[in-house]
């Protein structure tokens, strides 16, 4: 049985060519076998595009079967579009072979660098933001989208150091790459909220001053409240603050194409929708409640997952 390609969202005119898919959630391994059984009625699918590119087996079966009956957004986190290294055409030529095989709407990847002189580090770093960082990254965009054929998509990251030779704001900087590519945006709400709490910025004014007509994606996780500083971990519901943040990005759109992460402490995959599907609630007036809050955890020696850190989970 196929599930309904009925969207939870009203549909708004596409983004840079790209249409508004409603609220999805992130395809992941422990979910397989509910997915296979149920089929349930979800808008759209996204995938971090290493755990499937190379990879055959169960994730890769899964993966095909999904794509037959859902839209499928690729999501990568080692693109390292900011790195001073050689773009990898090796990599960027099996991202390409992929998005064909299984249709993915789009390509995804972060505002960041990943490694330098061939070593990766597996998280996401983040760059300075000024004039000459934009015309850097903005080349990489350019030769990216020429080899894609089409535009790519970048996340705001999730930040905890800044760098002294920044003299633009990250709103800023991303809105000097969009004038400069043509690139879309992925605006992870979870991001803005905890970049604001590292880096003490307004969140609001983060979101009223993205480009708009780039925005053609949202994310929104759960994140760690660590005391001083949050960390974007993934791994719980989506806290008030930021479904109010949300909103307000909701309004600056007319809504975009919206997807939860949850990638630690994995739920059921009812509970994981469930979670997005507030988001339908939130737009149409209707209040709702973070079922967590951000009081700050007891994580004293304790590691806490980053996002980068999941790659391999998938995997087997």
């Amino acid at each position: 049985m196929s599930p309904s390609r009925q969207t939870s969202q009203e549909p708004t005119q596409p983004r840079l060519g790209f249409d508004n898919l409603g609220l999805g959630v992130g395809l992941r391994a422990p979910h397989f076998g509910y997915l296979l059984e149920h089929w349930p009625t979800v808008d759209w699918f996204e995938i971090i595009s290493e755990n499937y590119i190379d990879s055959q087996g169960r994730p890769r079966y899964v993966l095909d079967q999904i794509a037959e009956r859902y839209p499928v957004v690729m999501h990568g986190v080692s693109l390292s579009i900011g790195s001073t290294d050689p773009l990898d055409y090796d990599y960027l030529g099996k991202l390409k072979k992929l998005s064909g095989e299984i249709g993915a709407c789009w390509i995804s990847d972060h505002v960041c660098w990943t490694g330098v002189n061939g070593k990766n580090t597996h998280d996401l770093l983040p760059i300075p933001y000024n004039e000459e960082t934009v015309q850097h990254v903005a080349t990489r965009v350019r030769a990216v989208q020429d080899f894609l054929g089409q535009p790519l998509v970048l996340e705001d990251p999730s930040s905890y150091v800044t760098f002294a030779d920044s003299n633009m704001t990250e709103w800023e900087f991303l809105t000097a790459l969009t004038q400069e590519t043509g690139c879309g945006l992925l605006l992870d709400v979870n991001n803005v909220y905890v970049s604001s709490v590292n880096h003490d910025f307004d969140p609001v004014e983060y979101i009223e001053n993205i480009p708009w007509q780039n925005v053609v994606q949202f994310h929104l996780a759960g994140h760690t409240n660590m005391g001083d500083y949050c960390i974007d971990t993934h791994d719980g519901h989506v806290i008030d603050p930021v479904w109010q943040l949300y909103k307000l990005a909701h309004q600056r759109t007319g809504g975009v194409s919206t997807l939860l992460e949850w990638d630690a402490n994995i739920p059921d995959f009812p509970t994981m929708h469930a979670e997005v599907l507030k988001a339908r609630k939130l737009i149409q007036g209707e209040s709702i409640a973070s079922e967590s809050g951000d009081a700050p955890a007891d994580r004293s020696g304790v590691v806490v997952p980053h996002p980068a850190h999941h790659i391999d989970h998938e995997v087997g």
